[in-house]
């Protein structure tokens, strides 16, 4: 992996199903810009997600049928872990 972490979440437009090599292909990544264990998500409108490198998704910006980097956030709890049953 390297030594830029994948964080950027963009996303590619497709005309039929598609894996990851088919995606890096097209776009030019390489196996070091995509986070391949998020993998390629299928949005099922045509549309598949990926997580790359801040470099890799300024490159891709604009290009046809990318959108861009979105953010990613890492979720996280709020609060201290509570015990007991929920209350609602």
């Amino acid at each position: 992996m390297a030594p830029d972490k994948p964080n950027s979440l963009i996303t590619v437009t497709l005309p039929s199903a598609a894996t990851l090599d088919d995606v890096m292909q097209k776009l030019g990544l390489s196996r070091d810009e995509v986070d391949t264990d998020y993998g390629l998500v299928d949005l099922h409108n045509g549309t598949y997600a990926l997580l790359v490198i801040k470099a890799a998704a300024e490159r891709v910006h604009g290009t046809t049928d990318v959108k861009g980097p979105y953010a990613n956030p890492k979720i996280e709890p709020f609060g201290p872990p509570q015990s007991g049953p929920c209350q609602g």
